[in-house]
This record gives C-alpha cells, structure tokens and sequence, in this order.
C-alpha cells in the first residue's frame, strides 16, 4: 500500500499533470481572459478565494514586485511579447516566463501559472503535442540556480534564466523517455499477467490506465462506451488478474488503482526530489 510520503509525490505528479493540462486548454490563444482561467484551474480548489483574480496589493519580499495597480497593463504587455515569432523558442520562453514571475500577477500560484505558461506557449508555437514530463521539472532540479537566474534577469542579464530553460529542457526530455519506457513496461506486463477475449473492453482499459491508474465503474462505462455490469465485470477481471486493487473499502462509490502505474508514478517524483536535494 502507497505510504503518505508516496502519496505525496504521486500527488506532486498529479499537479504537475493539471498544470499541462491547464497550459493545453488555452490551445494557440493565449490572452487575458485564459492566464486567469489557468490561474483558476490551478487554485480553484486550493485557493478560490483567490483563484483566477489578480492580485490586489502590494507584495512585499526579497523582491518587490509592480504595484499591483500596473498588473493588468504588464500582462497585456507580455501577452504581446508571446506572440512574436522572431525569437527563438528557448529564449523566447525564458524570457516570457521570467517577465510573467517579475510582474507576480497574482497573491499565490505564480510560480505554478508561469510554468504553465511555457507549456502553452509551447503549444501555440506548435512545438509539443502531447507532454509528458513539463520543463518546470528541470527547471526546479536545482532551486537555488533557478532563483538565482530570475534575479540576475530582474538586474538586467537575461543569459542566466536562458540556460536554466535549455538544461530544463535536455533534463525534461531525458526523464520523459525513461518515464514512458517504465509505464510501458508496466503495461506489457499487465497485459501478460492478464488473460481475456481478444475482443474484450479489458485490454482498453489496461492501456487507459497509462493516463488515468485510478478508476471506478462510472468512469470506465463511460469511457468505452459500455453498461455499468459490464464495466464493474471489466473491472473485476483485471483484479483478479493483479492489475487492480480496490482501494476505497466501502460498498458504494468503489475505487481501484493499478499500484504498478502508481509506483512508477512515484519512483518518478522522487527521482525528481532526490535531483532537487
């Protein structure tokens, strides 16, 4: 059974999947309007408070960030800044991301929003499709450099935060392969410990366990198209094979997950950590 510290970084890799996802939403358009939707859809839970609003007050800290009276105008600013085509990529992320953590929009969730940022940034340079490991997770291997670089940005040397995002990169594309080469690996096995029709909606729902390793009956009806007996008759035929456990140890509303997925989930996020110590 997953312990609360694997809890933990299975949840630090859902976040970090919610941001992607945030960052995909706003597609090829980024404005105003979707910053703030992002922004919500980060801290809706967590903050609604605050969530989808601008800041308003000043913030004081090791750096003081514009009045928040001039956020709305900076950020029409950088949106503009986004748009142009005549930077390379890179550069052109560093630098928007750099200016969006200068101008700190918002009373919490900067730091989130703005990584979510160069995703859809990304996405609108058609750059990325599909994500697997976000860039934040290079750009957060080493902390220290990383504020380092945003000061010596706010003081006038873009070049620091610039190299921060390359190595970002490479670190991002490396831990990607390995991530996907450890789920695939656990699929195959599934699929091997598992015996059923060539026909059957089980084998469906082994490869859907790659994005989604937690499920009930509801989710997997709905997803393939099936009736809740033959989901929860699904679903009962990958327990028996090993593939999932029942979780939610309660009569109504039960949930399963695929460990396997989880821990590679897991051994994911705490690679990261051991990176970051």
């Amino acid at each position: 059974m997953l312990g609360e510290h694997s809890n933990r970084n299975a949840r630090i890799v859902t976040a970090n999947v919610h941001a992607m996802e945030a960052a995909t939403s706003l597609g090829r358009d980024i404005d105003t309007a979707s910053i703030l939707a992002m922004h919500r859809a980060l801290l809706g839970e967590s903050d609604p408070a605050h969530a989808g609003r601008w800041r308003d007050e000043q913030v004081w800290a090791d750096f003081v960030p514009p009045h928040h009276d001039r956020v709305p105008a900076a950020i029409v600013d950088l949106i503009r800044f986004t748009r142009r085509d005549d930077l390379p990529a890179l550069v052109h992320l560093a630098l928007a991301h750099a200016q969006f953590e200068t101008i700190h929009p918002f009373a919490d969730g900067n730091g989130r929003t703005g990584r979510a940022l160069v995703h859809a940034m990304l996405s609108a340079r058609q750059l990325t499709g599909h994500i697997t490991v976000p860039i934040s997770a290079g750009l957060l291997v080493n902390t220290g450099t990383y504020f380092d670089a945003l000061t010596g940005y706010r003081t006038g040397d873009p070049e620091p935060i610039v190299r921060r995002f390359v190595a970002a990169t490479f670190y991002a594309v490396g831990a990607g392969r390995r991530l996907v080469e450890d789920l695939r690996a656990v699929r195959t096995g599934y699929r091997e410990q598992t015996t059923a029709r060539a026909d059957s909606v089980v084998w469906k729902v082994i490869d859907s366990l790659l994005a989604q390793p937690v499920v009930n009956s509801a989710y997997v009806a709905e997803t393939f198209g099936i009736s809740a007996v033959a989901a929860q008759r699904a679903i009962d035929r990958l327990v028996q094979s090993g593939v999932l456990r029942e979780v939610s140890q309660r009569a109504r509303n039960r949930v399963w997950q695929a460990d396997a997925m989880l821990t590679a989930l897991d051994d994911f996020a705490a690679g990261i950590g051991r990176a970051r110590a």
